[in-house]
């Protein structure tokens, strides 16, 4: 059994997918590396089979007829035989050292036979042109170097779990039955948050393993993009309410972090709508709101009153402009657009 699998989805990724994939290959025979090619129409596959054919032992090159990012995680999981799981998108790539801390320490747990479900990093927002790169790390929110349980994590108001800062036990992942969407964008938001209440044991290795590469115009997580594919969002958004409506959750904590989380999910959806500014997409918003106050009072009531639900719902011109302020704001701090 490999120690690491990593799954990289790809479509039409010729321009950056070698950085992506020789980041991972210094994990060495410890990790596998699944490539995933969603029906790339460019070099793509070539260059996945060239590398399976260099490094039989470590590389698995995949093709499947176009299914969308979901579709790709969904097969690259399929394939996995590793004890441990974490996606690579393929724009993305992952840090030397940091990689070999993380696969010392999983070789630590998995000869000591602990149990381990979930293993949190730190990521860096690599944006293109920008002179300061952004750590996002999890110090203040998680105690490290310490095995631990949910009633020991208290997020703060910025601070979420991400597809880049979790490393899932694979048996965890396929536990909780996730099977992503085809052809739909944003799915890496189910990815984190459906397997979570399956998670019992949690470990925070202080490192900042993964470099999540933002800025190019074509991206999803481009705003103008978010705006363009607003349905996306709130199909997604929409899931996620149902995830956790049949979740068995047994942590109070735990609760909180998955509130927290579509509370999250809850702002993006309303701040998109607001900055598209047109009727249909206000009325969106409204749907969407009284959606989740149908299907669940109690979380509609601590979402709608957080800080985030309170600042998307301000009334009038005036107080969707200082939403969308307030939004600018807080990217300007953090760089995730």
């Amino acid at each position: 059994m490999k120690l690491l699998s990593v799954a990289i989805p790809c479509y039409n990724s010729e321009e950056y997918l070698v950085k992506c994939i020789r980041s991972v290959l210094t994990g060495g025979d410890r990790v596998e590396i699944i490539i995933v090619d969603d029906g790339s129409s460019d070099s793509t596959l070539e260059i996945a089979k060239k590398y399976e054919e260099k490094f039989p032992h470590i590389v698995k090159a995949v093709h499947q007829e176009n299914g969308g990012h979901g579709e790709a995680v969904n097969t690259g999981l399929l394939n996995a035989t590793g004890k441990f799981f974490k996606v690579v998108d393929s724009d993305d790539c992952l840090g030397k050292k940091a990689l070999e801390k993380v696969l010392d320490f999983l070789q630590e747990v998995v000869e000591s036979e602990k149990e381990l479900d979930m293993l949190i990093t730190n990521f860096l927002y690599d944006k293109q042109d920008a002179k300061h790169k952004k750590v996002m790390k999890y110090n203040h929110a998680i105690p490290k170097n310490r095995f631990i349980g949910w009633d020991d994590i208290k997020f703060g108001k910025s601070q979420y779990l991400l597809m880049h800062s979790v490393i899932y036990n694979t048996e965890v992942l396929r536990k909780s039955g996730i099977k992503l969407p085809r052809h739909t964008f944003y799915v890496d938001n189910i990815y984190v948050f459906q397997p979570l209440p399956y998670v019992q044991s949690i470990y925070y290795l202080d490192v900042v393993l993964y470099k999540y590469f933002i800025g190019r115009n074509d991206q999803s997580v481009n705003e103008n993009v978010m705006v363009k594919r607003i349905d996306q969002q709130y199909k997604v958004t929409e899931m996620m309410l149902d995830i956790y409506n049949k979740s068995d959750i047994s942590s109070e904590n735990l609760r909180n972090v998955m509130v927290h989380y579509f509370d999250m999910m809850m702002c993006v959806s309303s701040i998109l709508a607001i900055i598209d500014g047109s009727e249909e997409k206000l009325e969106m918003k409204k749907a969407l709101w009284k959606k989740l106050k149908t299907k669940n009072p109690a979380l509609y009531k601590k979402c709608r009153k957080s800080i985030l639900g309170m600042a998307m719902n301000l009334p009038g011109k005036v107080g969707r402009k200082i939403s969308v302020v307030s939004y600018r704001v807080v990217d300007l701090i953090f760089g995730f657009n």
